[in-house]
């Protein structure tokens, strides 16, 4: 049975869809997309920024658009200095730092919750900070709240989350802003993401971000859903790594492979798109380890603060380190979403929670856990590569339909003990190539992702 690999005690959703909001100023460009519905209210809003267009939208201090084949933001002189003791080393050092913030972006769903997404290179001896500020239907505004600090490496900073972030109206649990109180009707309308650039001094080193934004969300507290048809039969080939080969293996990185498995289903979907580690990047791993690739991954996508490696961006923004990949967290409505997907020849990870009885065939229940969705079958069950297998050779399993739409898309759930917890409501992440066809870029719309 694989340890309970849950990334934070799962936050609560919405009791309901929010009703009305409050004012604004400042709206983004319309080029946000819905996904995901109950009758004609959207519940998930993305909106990212990725475009030339889109860089030189922002308020920049220190910071320049660059255009080309894959745009972004850098460093073009610094905006000051900075000292940053880093809480997990007590190191301090003094950086250069430029910024970017987005414009504001009013949301087509007042949110409950959300999460923050960004693609990036960050050269040894940069890193960057990701923040969030907004406005809530009372029309009270936010503080900035910390995100993520985040480098590829960890020879600079260790990447990491903030907790204790908090304004009495929300707070920030691990990677996701979260409205303390539902059910109460307060919902953020409207928000704005800050970029923070930093270098070492006297440098001409910079970070490279291609994309930056956000997935808000307001899912109904629900403890089913309703079955959706089977639209599709297909089954992508993705390569199959257990994490439980792993067991014991580097433990500094939370306990070891039994709680690994976000870092082995990234691992996956980015050996699908045929990038992978190279031998100089895996010379650190114990050459008797089968799958270094595996322990990677796990080093990092591991964040210092929560003390795993199932930080949603993290595991995204680790994808996106691999030549031309772009990756997203957000929410999916339903199976057919994920259909819309698979046809395009774009696989997912889902996270979900169970209790054995609820999965058949899993042989196990889990407060938190990630798996690889690879296709259906002719009945439309779902094809999984499932890390928690005691062998890559024992990953392919196939779930039924109903069940795994229930334990993925809900919101609340009974545990064994009988108390009431709550579950993911349908979190995915997407990885795919930064320049995808046009039959995957359709296939990305069609889900809300830009």
């Amino acid at each position: 049975m694989p340890r309970p690999t849950s990334r934070r005690s799962v936050l609560s959703a919405a009791i309901a869809a929010a009703a009305g909001a409050g004012a604004l100023s400042s709206a983004a460009p319309a080029a946000a997309a819905p996904a995901g519905s109950t009758g004609s209210v959207p519940l998930v809003d993305n909106r990212f920024w990725t475009s030339y267009t889109d860089w030189r939208s922002g308020a920049a201090s220190g910071t320049r658009a660059v255009a080309g084949r894959r745009p972004g933001v850098v460093i073009a002189a610094p905006a000051g200095r900075t000292d940053y003791t880093d809480p997990h080393t007590g190191t301090t050092a003094t950086w250069e730092y430029a910024t970017w913030a987005s414009p504001v972006h009013c949301s087509q769903v007042p949110a409950t919750e959300v999460i923050a997404s960004w693609n990036a290179h960050t050269p040894a001896g940069t890193w960057l900070q990701v923040e969030l500020r907004g406005v809530y239907s009372d029309t009270t505004p936010t503080p900035w709240f910390v995100m993520g600090r985040w480098a590829a490496g960890d020879g600079d900073i260790r990447r990491t989350s903030l907790d204790d972030q908090g304004d009495g109206k929300a707070g920030i649990w691990t990677d996701t802003f979260s409205i303390d109180d539902a059910a109460g009707g307060l919902r953020l309308v409207s928000y704005q993401l800050r970029l923070t650039l930093y270098r070492k001094p006297g440098t001409r080193l910079t970070p490279t971000v291609w994309r930056l934004g956000a997935m808000a969300s307001d899912i109904p507290d629900r403890f089913t859903v309703p079955a959706s048809a089977p639209g599709l039969a297909r089954e992508l080939s993705v390569p199959r790594y257990s994490q439980n080969t792993h067991v014991g293996q580097y433990p500094e990185y939370d306990n070891g492979g039994e709680a690994w498995c976000s870092p082995t289903s990234s691992q996956m979907i980015i050996e699908y798109w045929g990038r992978k580690p190279s031998a100089a990047d895996l010379s650190w791993v114990n050459p008797a380890f089968a799958d270094p690739q595996v322990c990677h991954a796990a080093r990092f996508t591991f964040d210092y603060q929560y003390n795993g490696c199932g930080n949603w961006p993290f595991n995204a923004a680790y994808a996106a380190t691999f030549k031309d990949m772009s990756a997203v967290v957000t929410r999916l409505s339903s199976l057919t979403d994920l259909e819309t997907l698979i046809r395009a020849g774009i696989p997912a990870i889902t996270s979900q929670s169970f209790l054995k009885e609820e999965l058949t065939g899993a042989g196990y229940g889990t407060s938190g856990h990630l798996m690889t969705v690879i296709g259906f079958t002719e009945d439309g069950d779902v094809i999984a590569n499932d890390p928690a297998s005691p062998s890559n050779a024992a990953v392919r399993r196939v779930y039924r339909r109903a069940e795994w739409e229930k334990i993925w898309l809900r919101t609340k759930r009974y545990n064994a003990s009988g108390k009431v917890v709550s579950g993911t409501g349908g979190v995915c992440y997407l990885y795919w190539p930064a320049q995808p066809t046009p039959a995957q870029r359709r296939a990305l719309e069609a889900v809300g992702i830009r």
